[in-house]
């Protein structure tokens, strides 16, 4: 239904913009002068019918979910749901679902098979009523929008009107988004703290968040302590950026100032092919590539290196950087004014020397900006991580040893069906906050050094 929704509102867009365009020619071609262009009319057509069925669109796909799970579970008998808790509640929903999606795993209950059925009829009902009230809307826009065609009608203060309001809603939307988040890891942190002390979470040596969530279930007593994860994530960024930062600087360097035309139109290109490819690939290049080869160079060596270490992951990790510091670098070399450059030459300093002394400081803030950027997408990088260094946390700064990070443990504690009630699961919003923390002050330093600079070289 829905892309039935999205095809309906494209056409009466279309239809609209026609209608209106139609007739704001035909008045023009009546002799009156039109105060807006008749693109503009159409415009006006089509966005006012864009606007309004589209947030009907997504108000109706946002509480159609919760409100068909409500009637669902109420319908259900009593008898079924007595005694059970929110996250047992959710389980028996969850299972309900995954019947009505043709998933059906043994034999369900009948009145689980009932439920489905019902789910299935209410979700087939409520997708002909989200369909029937947007033609209903459309239907009026239209209406309404072919009415306003007129010689003195101010279309195009009507278009930048609707434009000006869809950005004031996108920015209002990107900013409660983000709100959103940071409420949800601090109320979720504010939990977990309440079942493990903060001095443990935050000074503790130990990882071992394997709890028993069942009395029947055999686990260990569950330990929190953060250091050995983010210390592997100290790691792994470490080995990243001292790969990624030299090369990605000097390959700039050599791209913006000494290479030819022939040798940029063909290095910068490969360069934008590795940013884009996906870090699964890198993480299959680092365990079936990279880490076999370090250990058979430590076996020759008589060296110990374990299967996962933090070395393949972070040499990887530092390959994929590349082409961001690299781009972000040449892009600020490309800014410095031409001036600078002709005045040093004409100085007497070599092209070494220009680079070094005049282009070099005068680039900082983009430069800088550029690692940064690195530096954050190194520590919130999951899948390298996870393929190529392991799952273990430990208290170690060997590189060729098996470490974790972060994003790792987030996904870990967070797979499968969780209830949202135990230190366990609450481990990750907490790892998730303090992970927040720490990308938030590398941004506010980012931002410090290259307002810093840019006075100095403006």
């Amino acid at each position: 239904m829905t892309l039935l929704a999205f095809v309906l509102l494209l056409a009466a867009a279309t239809i609209g913009y026609v209608l209106n365009l139609r007739a704001a020619k035909a008045i023009r071609a009546d002799g009156a002068r039109l105060h807006s262009l008749t693109t503009f009319h159409g415009g006006f057509a089509a966005l006012l019918v864009i606007v309004p069925a589209f947030f009907f669109i997504v108000l109706w796909l946002l509480l159609q979910g919760s409100v068909v799970d409500w009637l669902v579970m109420s319908g259900l008998p009593d008898r079924v749901l007595e005694g059970l808790g929110a996250g047992e509640r959710q389980l028996v929903l969850a299972e309900i679902r995954s019947i009505a999606g043709g998933r059906v795993f043994g034999e369900p209950e009948p009145w689980k098979l009932e439920a489905a059925e019902r789910m299935t009829g209410l979700r087939a009902t409520a997708g002909w009523l989200m369909i029937a009230g947007l033609v209903g809307i459309m239907a009026a826009a239209l209406v309404y929008a072919r009415r306003t065609v007129s010689a003195e009608f101010r279309a195009r203060q009507g278009v930048e009107g609707i434009v000006h309001w869809i950005m004031i809603a996108c920015a209002t939307a990107a900013i409660f988004v983000t709100l959103g988040i940071v409420v949800s890891l601090v109320f979720e942190t504010w939990r977990f703290f309440r079942m493990v002390p903060v001095h443990e979470f935050l000074f503790g040596t130990n990882w071992e968040p394997q709890i028993p969530i069942r009395e029947d279930q055999v686990a260990a007593v569950g330990a929190f302590g953060m250091l050995p994860v983010f210390l592997g994530t100290l790691v792994i960024s470490v080995v990243a950026m001292f790969i990624a930062t030299p090369i990605g600087l000097f390959s700039a360097i050599y791209l913006n100032e000494f290479a030819t035309p022939r040798v940029r139109s063909v290095v910068k290109p490969v360069l934008e092919v590795l940013a884009g490819v996906p870090t699964v690939v890198y993480g299959f290049f680092a365990i079936l590539v990279v880490a076999p080869a370090l250990r058979a160079a430590g076996a020759e060596l008589g060296i110990a290196i374990a299967p996962n270490t933090a070395l393949a992951a972070g040499g990887v990790m530092g390959i994929m950087l590349v082409p961001f510091i690299s781009s972000f670098a040449d892009d600020a070399l490309s800014a410095v004014p031409q001036s600078l450059r002709d005045g040093s030459l004409a100085l007497g300093a070599t092209p070494a020397e220009t680079v070094t002394k005049v282009l070099f400081p005068a680039a900082i803030p983009g430069i800088v900006g550029g690692v940064l950027l690195a530096v954050s997408r190194a520590i919130g990088e999951t899948m390298i991580v996870v393929m190529a260094a392991g799952l273990i946390a430990k208290m170690t700064i060997n590189p060729l040893d098996s470490v974790t990070t972060v994003t790792v443990q987030i996904v870990t504690l967070l797979i499968g069906d969780t209830a949202f009630d135990n230190p366990k699961t609450l481990a990750a919003f907490a790892l998730g906050m303090m992970l927040f923390l720490v990308t938030l002050g590398i941004n506010i330093f980012a931002l410090r050094i290259v307002r810093k600079y840019r006075e100095i070289y403006d």
